[in-house]
């Protein structure tokens, strides 16, 4: 028997959209910290580079990725002038891919 995604209860919330490698992930380590075993972290993020980084945060410490998917594609960031560095002077909205993931922290 399968446990279906929607009957998966969330512990804690992870919002790394808009950072980069290696945050988000350094995020999770944090969190994963302070969850208790079996708890389950749900993960928002706009890096590509997650859908490889975590898979294999949670294979390598022995934490089981419950789940992970595609949310969206193409959604607006609001991102802060202030701290990004462009070649050009384009104002054009920051477009990203947003990504889900669940991870339940294994038992001691």
């Amino acid at each position: 028997m399968t446990t279906s995604i929607s009957d998966t209860s969330i512990q804690h919330h992870l919002d790394t959209k808009g950072l980069i490698c290696p945050e988000p992930v350094m995020m999770l380590h944090r969190t994963i910290r302070k969850a208790d075993a079996g708890e389950v972290i749900e993960i928002l993020a706009t890096d590509p580079a997650t859908t490889r980084d975590i898979p294999n945060f949670c294979r390598h410490l022995g934490h089981t990725l419950v789940h992970q998917e595609t949310l969206a594609e193409n959604i607006s960031l609001e991102v802060d002038p202030d701290e990004i560095t462009v070649d050009s002077d384009d104002s054009a909205p920051i477009n990203a891919t947003l990504y889900r993931y669940l991870v339940k922290k294994k038992s001691a």
